[in-house]
């Protein structure tokens, strides 16, 4: 099992490429809370993403290609400075730490969500996390008092997290593909909420643990898509082993109940079958839903609608696939 084989979303049980255990469940007060304000996106059935560009055309995908490059020149892990011996959580460098942030500030751009800060006191107890579950190569949200480096403030991150067996940078994709997470999908909503920031992001050079619960972020989208409406590299589908194609795109609304919606999507005009998944609520958003597509793949240069009727607000979006390599 290599190392970006199993991940955690936080206050769940969703584990990824190791098995589907989605119990959506979680110590009170964790994966069951909302981080931060509702959505207030407005009323109108479309509602403008691709990083608030406006429509499309060939300005508007230079410019996420030219953001999708420039956020991933430096992928690089940098540094831990802990030990296994004798529990030091150390902490990770700040280039690990910084090129971290900035991806998830890239998908947040991407998806038209405000950016979001680091905290000092969070990436503190997220350090603490990240050494728990490296000095017991396991994964848990609520570790046990017994576990080897044990500690107060690593338990409250480990319950208020995502946490993964890779690196902190490494584990930002990977959360965004989201793989085993069937019913919950809930990294990815996470870091896609209205109200996540600020973050607490440690890492060892194994295991990493993302703050995402407790957040004040200024969102206010009524719904935010991945992808998302405008302009898209067709690169992020597959940034990480698993393509989104295969986990799902996903739709979430803090407000909107989608519950019953009726789903269509479209590429290049023609309907294009899909599988509709309502997924488990309170996981970074009240409501969402999955759409996998069934015998096709996104392809670059193609235009995919999505609607969502039947529901109070009903949504319209176009996902336009481009290649920036």
């Amino acid at each position: 099992m290599g190392l970006v084989a199993v991940l955690v979303a936080c206050g769940s049980s969703d584990d990824a490429g190791v098995d589907d255990d989605d119990d959506g469940g979680g110590p009170s007060g964790s994966g069951g809370m909302m981080a931060g304000p509702s959505g207030s996106g407005g009323t109108s059935t479309t509602t403008s993403g691709g990083g608030g560009m406006g429509q499309g055309g060939d300005a508007e995908a230079a410019e996420v290609c030219a953001r999708w490059k420039a956020d991933r020149v430096d992928m690089s892990e940098g540094s831990w400075s802990g030990s296994l011996n004798g529990c030091m959580a150390g902490d990770t460098s700040t280039v690990g730490r910084d090129n971290a942030l900035r991806l998830i500030n890239l998908y947040r751009w991407l998806s038209d969500l405000p950016e979001v800060a680091h905290d000092a006191s969070r990436n503190a107890k997220a350090q603490e996390c990240a050494l728990m579950m490296h000095a017991n190569d396991d994964l848990d949200h609520s570790p046990p008092m017994g576990w080897t480096c044990w500690n107060a403030d690593g338990s409250e991150a480990a319950g208020k997290s995502n946490i993964a067996t890779t690196p902190g940078v490494r584990a930002v994709d990977l959360y965004m593909a989201d793989p085993g997470n069937a019913t919950t999908i809930g990294h990815r909503r996470w870091i896609l909420n209205n109200g996540l920031g600020p973050v607490g992001l440690g890492s060892t050079d194994g295991y990493s643990c993302m703050w995402v619960i407790g957040g004040n972020g200024s969102g206010d989208r009524a719904w935010t898509a991945f992808p998302s409406e405008g302009a898209w590299p067709i690169e992020a589908m597959t940034a990480s082993f698993a393509s989104v194609d295969d986990t799902g795109w996903t739709i979430q609304s803090q407000d909107i109940n989608l519950e019953g919606g009726t789903v269509t999507v479209t590429e290049d005009g023609m309907e294009v079958p899909v599988a509709v998944d309502v997924l488990q609520r309170n996981f970074g958003s009240r409501y969402a839903l999955k759409l996998t597509p069934q015998g096709w793949t996104s392809k670059a240069g193609s235009v995919y609608g999505v609607s969502v009727t039947n529901v109070d607000t009903p949504i319209s979006y176009e996902v336009r696939m481009v290649s920036c390599e």
